[in-house]
């Protein structure tokens, strides 16, 4: 998981450790989306190499899970007891937006049945792991995007599943149940081990922390490169209808995400927290679903997510950096 301190950002001009941390987050998210770019080539390229890696793909995700949960602390739950207001905004904003301009998108373009589940179950995903750290660059509320982010993610196996069969039922068969488990397995399971080992096994989970950013990075990055492999015989014909429908999901989710904190009557930083928690996905593992229980080419919407939304989220982290708050 790419994640940023909660202390706020204003701080780290008077703290050189915070400012050292901050140019770290800078250095991940610019070389984090060009690491999923390459990725993607190599996957389109060479799918003979990546496309027999499938079957590990919800490991690979439960790595990236199991960092997310060494990320955590006590502190980041107790948040969510103190301000239980926005963060329930958050992630009702969250589970409603994302999915119903998934489905909104998918009927506009008339995108096939695959396609169509593939953006669908991306909308109906977690907040994306590299949220926390947008929100830091763009100076908004990181304790809150934290919170929204570590509770999105335990809520998923019954949320994600439910929200995909209620919107892309009507596209194709949908196996909650089975969805349940995988998420259970791949997501739930992966995040307490990694919250538990970061409370008893604090010294050396100290150590390894730097380096999470970076193991978190590559391992998404392979996971695209796998996911693209699956599906490189269809991207030419499906790749330009698919960057439209996760542009417009993205932009989406981003507007409005900042917009129900602006109705919510939240403050700036806060607002600024929301977008990336609404517009940023858990396409790892949405891409992992996909794979599992559709096609390879309903994975191909999970793929394109994991490399736009963090370019977008990087553009969109420095210009409001820029911006000054409004309370």
């Amino acid at each position: 998981m790419l994640e940023a301190t909660n202390t706020a950002s204003d701080s780290t001009v008077a703290n050189p450790a915070l400012a050292a941390e901050a140019k770290i987050a800078r250095v991940a998210v610019t070389v984090f989306p060009l690491l999923v770019v390459v990725a993607g080539a190599a996957g389109f390229l060479s799918h003979g190499v990546f496309k027999p890696l499938a079957p590990s793909v919800p490991y690979l995700l439960g790595i990236i899970m199991f960092c997310m949960g060494l990320t955590l602390t006590p502190p980041d739950f107790a948040s969510v007891a103190r301000r239980p207001w926005a963060v329930a905004l958050g992630i009702v904003a969250h589970y409603v937006i994302m999915p119903g301009a998934g489905w909104l998108i998918a009927v506009a373009l008339q995108l096939p049945p695959e396609l169509a589940v593939g953006l669908i179950l991306v909308g109906c995903a977690p907040s994306g792991t590299a949220s926390n750290v947008m929100a830091f660059l763009a100076k908004g509320d990181v304790a809150l995007s934290v919170a929204v982010a570590s509770v999105s993610t335990l809520i998923a196996p019954l949320v994600t599943p439910a929200l995909t069969l209620l919107l892309a039922g009507s596209f194709l068969h949908i196996d909650a149940g089975a969805m349940v488990l995988d998420i259970v397995k791949t997501v739930l399971l992966p995040v307490v081990a990694g919250l538990l080992a970061r409370l008893f096994l604090k010294n050396l989970v100290a150590k390894v922390l730097p380096a999470l950013p970076w193991a978190s990075a590559v391992v998404i990055s392979v996971i695209v490169a796998v996911v693209v492999a699956g599906s490189a015989s269809k991207i030419v014909a499906a790749g330009g209808i698919v960057f439209l429908a996760v542009v417009l999901h993205n932009g989406f989710g981003l507007g409005l995400g900042y917009l129900a904190g602006k109705v919510g009557r939240l403050d700036g930083k806060a607002r600024r927290a929301l977008a990336f928690e609404v517009g940023m996905q858990n396409s790892g593992l949405a891409a992992t679903l996909a794979t599992a229980h559709f096609t390879p080419l309903a994975a191909l919407p999970s793929a394109v997510f994991s490399v736009w939304h963090n370019i977008s989220g990087a553009l969109v982290a420095a210009w409001l950096a820029r911006k000054p708050l409004q309370d």
